[in-house]
């Protein structure tokens, strides 16, 4: 946001930008999900006639991917006249994001066909979207590949394929990759392993994941919430609240849950049960209306995504107002159809507000996509593109 108001001053001071500004500011606008700034970014350049170049088309390739206009992504990409790896590697990546495998397998193989060589971040891209789609046999197949190409596999690489392995199930084979690495680990393939472990028996990988997570990280809150979400999933109630005993302990802050939607150019953002926003009173109203519809549909809601040892009355409540939620919420009450509500949240999506965005798609038939960590979630008639896989 500072960026962005940095270049709004620069504007109003009548100072001209180069193409090193614009680059910057695509950058900010797709880290932010900015995107109507980010059209208007990529007119004023049109308007100024700035020179687009290799870095320029790819910053924007990259910045309508992350605001979740991949279709508009597709459009730069097309036009380009020249395409180096860097940019190529944008648009796979940016359709795997998006749960777009096909198309991002399709794109890799063309790449291959022109004789373009890619590099580990083009492979980031095409095992990203074997993992999101469950494509294990093809990600086997696009790993071997990667070594018989003498790329050299980054962390992200390792982390890609545990991923891949991880979400389909494949515990055993997954946890034996991650012991046989040549390089150490990292904190997001252990969280990952710890994470695919959740619903199974195996307490020596719960244990070495966690083991390993606090030697790592042990400052870092996401640990102690994902120990704890464990634990509440099972009821284990004595076992939370010692995970919050030894946050306190240890002064580990929780990062809140936040999440964003751009309304007219700004941007609005909400954490959990926020009450600070202007319009908080329209927000519950409409929150209200979600709730009663949600209802009504036959949702039953998954509490053991609320770490407080309280009634189940109190953890719907505290369902309601999730950050998701209330960006969402706050999209219905400034917006009409057919405009896309887009939100943009920093954590992985609550998988009970997952099914309540289908549930609101199809009640009010509007089209919702929200970018959380992990990847896209494009929500329309009461589906969403992840298929519940993420």
């Amino acid at each position: 946001n500072e960026a962005l108001d940095l270049f709004r001053d620069m504007q109003a001071a009548g100072v001209s930008p180069d193409e090193v500004t614009m680059v910057s500011v695509i950058s900010a606008c797709a880290k932010a999900g900015a995107l109507d700034l980010g059209r208007w970014v990529h007119a004023f350049i049109d308007r100024k006639g700035i020179m687009v170049d290799l870095e320029l088309s790819t910053a924007l390739i990259d910045m309508y991917a992350k605001c979740g206009l991949i279709e508009r992504a597709r459009l730069v990409f097309d036009a380009m006249v020249e395409r180096d790896t860097k940019a190529w590697s944008a648009m796979i990546v940016g359709l795997a994001m998006h749960g777009l495998a096909e198309d991002a397998l399709g794109l890799f193989s063309r790449m291959l066909q022109l004789k373009i060589r890619p590099n580990n971040v083009t492979f980031i891209g095409v095992l990203s979207a074997c993992a999101h789609n469950g494509l294990v046999d093809d990600g086997r197949r696009y790993w071997s590949t990667m070594q018989e190409m003498g790329i050299k596999a980054s962390m992200e690489n390792y982390g890609c394929m545990v991923d891949l392995l991880c979400r389909s199930g494949l515990l055993d084979e997954a946890y034996s990759f991650v012991t046989s690495m040549p390089i150490l680990p990292n904190s997001v393939i252990w969280r990952n392993l710890l994470v695919a472990s959740k619903s199974s028996n195996r307490t020596d990988i719960v244990g070495l994941a966690s083991k390993k997570l606090f030697e790592l990280e042990p400052q870092n809150p996401e640990n102690y919430v994902l120990l704890s979400n464990l634990y509440a999933l099972n009821s284990q109630w004595d076992r939370v609240r010692y995970m919050r005993k030894k946050m306190k302990d240890n002064n580990v802050t929780v990062v809140a849950g936040c999440s964003s939607i751009e309304i007219n150019g700004y941007l609005h953002k909400f954490v959990v049960s926020d009450g600070s926003h202007p319009e908080i009173k329209e927000i519950r109203v409409v929150l209200r209306e979600i709730a009663d519809r949600v209802l009504r549909s036959g949702h039953k809601p998954w509490t053991a995504a609320v770490l407080h040892d309280v009634g189940e009355e109190e953890k719907e409540i505290a369902l309601c107002e999730h950050s998701e939620r209330l960006a969402i919420a706050y999209g219905l009450l400034k917006t009409k159809a057919p405009h896309v509500i887009r939100v943009v949240k920093n954590l992985r999506f609550c998988p009970d507000c997952h099914e309540v965005a289908k549930i609101i798609s199809k009640s009010y038939g509007r089209e919702i996509i929200v970018r959380d960590r992990v990847r896209f979630h494009r929500f329309i008639g009461g589906s969403c593109s992840c298929n519940d896989f993420w």
